[in-house]
């Protein structure tokens, strides 16, 4: 996959596609890095890479169970935890394991979205929550996917900052190295730096 979304045949192909295009440069910002340095909080917010891909996986499997309409588990109190949880990295993940469970997160939501035939189909608004609105009954699955979109983006810039930060890495030369695209005069694909 490179830096653009390929041509899309409609809207549904066009919102997975895009929402692809988010997870891969949201998972390139781990490209080369160990699990130690994935685990680093290297700027003023509590921010990891590891920690960022563990809650983007969450927060994505939290909205097609919205969508499916199952119930969340556990009390308030408790989701507010794992919410918090969701952004820690800990010595017992791997880098390895958490973004296979990315992917994993991935295909679930294309295989959901294969079945449902109406992109217009009512999502009910959690009520309670207190982030949701309460005067509003229900969005779309469209509106679910263009959220998850906008709030994948959103953790893949904070995912390009801590990464900068951890050794000065950057999108374009993390994706130049990970698809083995020629150096050229105006770029260099990123290289580990030698220890």
């Amino acid at each position: 996959m490179s830096g653009n979304v390929r041509p899309v045949r409609d809207e549904r192909d066009g919102l997975l596609a895009f929402l692809a295009q988010q997870r891969y440069v949201l998972r390139l910002t781990a490209y080369g890095l160990t699990d130690a340095q994935a685990r680093l909080v290297p700027s003023d917010s509590a921010l990891s890479i590891g920690g960022l891909l563990k809650h983007v996986t969450s927060t994505e499997r939290g909205w097609m169970n919205t969508v499916l309409q199952r119930p969340p588990e556990g009390t308030m109190e408790e989701r507010a935890g794992e919410y918090l949880d969701d952004f820690q990295f800990t010595e017992d993940d791997t880098l390895p394991a958490v973004i296979a469970d990315y992917e994993l997160a991935g295909r679930e939501t294309e295989e959901i979205i294969a079945g449902i035939a109406d992109l217009g189909q009512p999502v009910p608004v959690p009520k309670g929550v207190p982030w949701f609105p309460d005067d509003i009954d229900a969005w779309s699955v469209r509106w679910v996917l263009l959220h998850l979109i906008q709030e994948t983006a959103r953790h893949a810039g904070h995912a390009d900052i801590v990464r900068e930060h951890i050794d000065g890495a950057t999108a374009f030369p993390l994706m130049a190295a990970a698809e083995d695209w020629p150096a050229t005069p105006w770029m260099t694909p990123w290289q580990p730096t030698p220890t």
